[in-house]
């Protein structure tokens, strides 16, 4: 089965525009996690569901690789990127370096606009959490990374903000690696309490809560593997 062609317009696109709309599917699949770290990603087979060449694949693959999500490997292919206990606690040791800063200059900047943003936000993650099965799983694992970003982009640093969009994809690999909950491994009510702190501007305490809400994520992983899904399975195709 081939992808709809409302959803991935691939005749009338270039092959750079190719190049990216297969780099977003695969990119959501793994930071869904329908995409398990190790799996294998054989360029003829991507090329077949999504009915273009080698030549279009491989470059969606170099820019994954570029972001650190898949790794190529010399007469062996790309894999999904399969992140080491060290490169996990590097990963998590990065955000605890880069997101107080992004809580402290969200408060600063927070607007009543981006507080009904997040309000709206809460909501969601709290309704997806009572829903069951694997549609709104994904959902709300896509949910607790986007809170995320949205402090980045509130926080007006560009570079932070790219930074942040590499470490939450980055993290929801060691997440489905390591995790032992299943879950989204961020708790609602620790992202409220964040944004208690981001209304109050008091931007220590957002910082502070924050990194208290990483070491809560961390604390979660305990180093075991997670199994594979087929490709075909994980991109829904």
């Amino acid at each position: 089965m081939k992808p709809e062609t409302d959803t991935f317009p691939m005749r009338d696109d270039t092959p750079d525009d190719r190049s990216q709309l297969i780099r977003e599917a695969l990119h959501n699949a793994i930071v869904e996690r329908r995409l398990a770290p190790g799996t294998k990603l054989v360029e003829t087979e991507v090329g077949e569901l999504f009915d273009v060449s080698r030549t279009v694949v491989r470059a969606a693959l170099q820019m994954l690789a570029f972001e650190g999500l898949v790794k190529i490997e010399r007469n062996r292919g790309a894999f999904v990127a399969y992140p080491t206990p060290e490169e996990a606690r590097q990963i998590f040791e990065s955000r605890r370096v880069i997101e107080p800063e992004i809580a402290q200059r969200a408060a600063e900047r927070m607007t009543n606009a981006d507080v009904k943003a997040f309000q709206a936000h809460l909501k969601e993650e709290e309704r997806l959490l009572v829903e069951r099965g694997p549609s709104a799983r994904r959902a709300a694992i896509k949910a607790s990374g986007d809170y995320h970003l949205m402090l980045a982009a509130v926080a007006g640093n560009q570079i932070l903000e790219r930074f942040m969009r590499e470490l939450i994809a980055r993290s929801s690999l060691v997440i489905a690696l390591y995790g032992q909950s299943g879950a989204s491994s961020c708790a609602r009510s620790e992202h409220a309490d964040i944004l208690d702190a981001l209304i109050a501007r008091d931007g220590k305490k957002a910082a502070s809560t924050i990194l208290h809400h990483i070491d809560h994520i961390e604390a979660d992983l305990d180093y075991k593997a997670a199994s594979n899904a087929p490709l075909r399975q994980a991109l829904r195709l």
